[in-house]
């Protein structure tokens, strides 16, 4: 069996993924998206303190990741590659639907059985 690329891609890969790896910087992305927006509107859709968004503007723009464009005393970002979003989705999709899957067995975990007792979980210990 062969890997697809070499250990470099999958490194450059991994170093992609921590750098998005924080749930300021993956609202950025997503808000980014749609439209090019100034760091204001930024801070003012996050709620997150100007500084905040600004420290993580630059790890992402010293990535590669977002685009400034000043206009005037404004800076606009946008996204360098707006299919980032879609990955990024993707990912979430995966995600929800595994807690979803989790949340089913759960429910049917705590189903009473036919004498009226819970079912025990696959997941719980029983101390006798």
């Amino acid at each position: 069996m062969q890997l697809p690329e070499n250990r470099e891609v999958f490194e450059l890969h991994a170093d992609f993924c921590k750098t998005i790896a924080h749930p300021t910087r993956l609202m950025i992305v997503s808000l980014l998206g749609d439209e090019e927006l100034t760091v204001g509107q930024l801070v003012e859709a996050i709620g997150v303190p100007l500084a905040n968004i600004s420290q993580h503007l630059r790890i992402l723009r010293d990535r590669h990741i977002v685009v400034p464009r000043h206009e005037g005393r404004r800076v606009f970002y946008r996204l360098r590659d707006p299919r980032l979003v879609q990955a990024c989705e993707l990912i979430r999709t995966i995600l929800l639907d595994g807690l979803s899957e989790r949340g089913r067995l759960a429910e049917r975990a705590t189903e009473p059985g036919q004498d009226g007792s819970l079912v025990a979980s696959p997941y719980s210990s029983s101390v006798d």
